[in-house]
């Protein structure tokens, strides 16, 4: 692992203040493109929902999110919120994880040895305050561009259109998905991988779809990943990478420990791609305009996201 994290490592390239890593392959020019890309004006979100239904069961102190009403129709009615002449209104509070459902991971969310994305020490770059230098708010006007789907999962398992627990998804695995779909994955495109695991949780219940086996990327995707120069991968998985781990050695997320502090890789988990898939192949058509902006929530590691694909 260490050796992949060495070969692939972007430190530098951006020059050293760099917070965006792999973003910055998205320009202008790709999203002109990307926006060319809409033509029947169909806009499908990718979001799982947001509520206490959700996948998470308290590991890392992980929950669900806890909606709470703070002023409702009732209190409309009875009168009692104290406005003049008979206004009434409803508000709303939510308390969550950033990344309990739909979300991207940011560059300060995961550490390699104790270094953080461009070679800095993790310790200077996350305090109690948050992420100081690479905060999720840096991506907030960035990442809209062209979207890729690649239904690995209908792919590799036509009967189903799901991936069995603990399938490695290879280089060879995602090219293949790509010549049959007729679809080239460029520099500055946001790759979507779907594995038919989120599926399989909604159908047969979550189970340990937080955390549990899942297929997912191999290990060895990333110098692919590294080589074809995408600014963000995301997947309908819980861990972007497959679990448990391949190889048979103590390994936890090596794939996160790889790409996102040492290429820059922005990753996003827990996506619905099931309707998207469905569009895609009716339409015999794997490329869109996906948006996909993050809440600028200062100093953020990860943060909640509504992804939109534009057809």
């Amino acid at each position: 692992m260490a050796l992949r994290a060495e070969a692939y490592r972007n430190w530098g390239r951006w020059g050293d203040d760099d917070v965006l890593g792999t973003l910055n392959f998205i320009d202008d020019d790709i999203r002109r493109a990307a926006a060319a890309l809409v033509r029947e004006g169909r806009s499908i979100s990718l979001s799982q929902p947001f509520d206490t239904d959700g996948p998470q069961k308290g590991w890392r102190r992980r929950t669900n999110p806890v909606h709470t009403m703070t002023d409702t129709g009732t209190d409309a009615e009875r009168g009692n919120q104290g406005f003049p002449h008979g206004i009434g209104g409803a508000d709303d509070v939510i308390a969550m994880p950033l990344q309990c459902s739909t979300q991207w991971d940011g560059l300060g969310h995961i550490f390699d040895h104790g270094f953080a994305w461009n070679g800095r020490r993790a310790g200077d770059v996350v305090t109690s305050d948050g992420d100081l230098v690479t905060g999720i708010e840096h991506a907030a006007s960035v990442i809209v561009s062209r979207g890729v789907l690649l239904d690995v999962g209908r792919h590799l398992s036509p009967e189903t259109g799901e991936l069995a627990d603990g399938h490695a998804i290879t280089v060879a695995d995602l090219e293949a998905c790509a010549a049959a779909e007729g679809v080239e994955v460029r520099r500055g495109d946001i790759v979507l991988v779907r594995t038919g695991h989120y599926t399989r949780a909604r159908r047969e219940g979550w189970g340990d779809y937080a955390g549990g086996p899942a297929p997912g990327l191999s290990l060895t995707t990333a110098g692919w990943l590294h080589r074809t120069e995408i600014a963000a991968i995301a997947t309908d998985t819980w861990g972007f990478e497959v679990r448990p781990n391949e190889f048979d050695v103590p390994a936890f997320q090596p794939l996160h420990q790889v790409v996102i502090p040492n290429l820059g890789l922005t990753i996003g988990e827990m996506w619905n791609l099931d309707e998207l898939a469905s569009a895609c192949a009716e339409a015999s058509r794997w490329e869109f305009l996906l948006a996909a902006p993050p809440l600028p929530i200062t100093g953020a590691v990860g943060s909640p996201v509504n992804p939109l694909a534009l057809l």
